[in-house]
Formats: structure tokens, sequence, C-alpha cells
């Protein structure tokens, strides 16, 4: 599993773990500091391996495979900056499905 929202979905993405199962964490956008349910990864023997995006060659791999397939990520909604508290607020509460773009 690769999580990359953070607190608003880490126990779900725990709980979405079989026994032994990882989860790779790449992002923590609705907040950095998700409860660690420390119980439910011993008993289960789960691991948590943090990652980044990768290196400078696999970011250019995937802009050619992008521009070759047309595969985009699901955008939610679009936003003014105006708005970025409604944004946030929609991230917050897990009321989103795909990215939010804010807009000048």
């Amino acid at each position: 599993m690769i999580e990359t929202v953070g607190q608003a979905t880490w126990a779900h993405s725990l709980k979405s773990l079989r026994p032994g199962g990882r989860v790779v964490v790449s992002g923590a956008t609705s907040g950095q500091v998700p409860p660690a349910e420390l119980n439910r990864v011993f008993f289960l023997q789960l691991q948590v391996i943090g990652s980044t995006m990768g290196t400078r060659g696999q970011l250019e791999r995937l802009a050619r495979f992008l521009d070759k397939t047309g595969v985009r990520p699901p955008i939610d909604r679009v936003l003014p900056l105006r708005d970025a508290r409604e944004g946030f607020a929609a991230m917050a509460d897990g009321d989103l499905f795909g990215k939010i773009v804010f807009t000048p």
C-alpha cells in the first residue's frame, strides 16, 4: 500500500494491510502526526517504510510515460486560491476523490 495523505487516512491504510503487510509513506498532505497504532503494527508485524518521490531519472521516465499514455491523476475540484480554506477543509474532512488544484 502507498500512503501519501497522512493523518486523515492513516488508520484506514493500516487496517487495509494483511498480517506482515507493508505501507510505504511518501507524503503527509493532511497532517504529519497520525496516531501510531503501535499495537496493530507489532501484533500484525506490519512494515512502515518512508520514501521520497525518487531520483531525477525516475521523474524523467515518469514524465515520458505520462506524455506517452496520457495518464493523469484524478482531479476532484479546481478552486481559486482565495477559496483555499474550502479545499483544505475538504482534505481534512476526507471529502474528496483525487487532487484539489488551486489556481491564481
